[in-house]
């Protein structure tokens, strides 16, 4: 199992990116949004899962991320591609947060996930997980709304509130940082 690849990255890729690793251009998924910089040497942690049509790579700059990640991997029904697309949505902390609050609306709204797929998500990590004080702000439900009533769709205002730093507190201030993210 590979757990850990280092290398300069290549190139970005829609869903990850190519590292050189000993003269081999290796595609690593990503759960972040944020791009590296191209030329830059870097090291993630990873978990390799073998599927039938060849194996594939998903890497995390934070090793939580990749422990969370394969936690969500133990959910029936749940795999590597809907693992990594709610780590993109919402940070590790905040996911971890609303399971261990059992806050199926926030999975739901503004995490993107039918209700069945978070009550299963709930029913299988709340007691495995840790909140994290502060983490997920209540405010964000509120902020999805107003976004959306702005005229956002559901993806866009996902992706505003998921580019909100973690030290930005209070609906009014939340939703002036989304707002501001997306105007740029």
């Amino acid at each position: 199992m590979i757990r850990a690849i280092s290398g300069t990255v290549l190139s970005l890729e829609p869903g990850g990116v190519v590292l050189n690793v000993s003269g081999w251009g290796v595609f690593v998924h990503l759960a972040t949004a944020e791009p590296l910089p191209v030329g830059s040497e870097v090291t993630l942690a990873t978990h390799l899962a073998m599927k039938k049509d060849g194996p594939e790579l998903y890497g995390f700059i934070d090793p939580h991320d990749r422990a969370f990640f394969e936690l969500i991997l133990l959910v029936p029904g749940l795999g590597p591609k809907t693992a990594l697309s709610l780590l993109r949505r919402a940070g590790r902390q905040q996911i971890e947060s609303a399971v261990a609050a059992r806050d199926v609306t926030y999975l739901t709204r503004v995490v993107g996930l039918g209700k069945k797929s978070a009550e299963k998500i709930i029913v299988e990590l709340a007691d495995k997980v840790i909140p994290h004080k502060g983490a997920r702000d209540d405010a964000d439900a509120d902020v999805f709304d107003m976004l959306t009533a702005l005229g956002y769709t559901d993806r866009e205002a996902r992706q505003a509130l998921s580019v909100i730093p973690t030290s930005v507190s209070g609906r009014d201030e939340r939703l002036r940082a989304a707002l501001s993210a997306t105007l740029r």
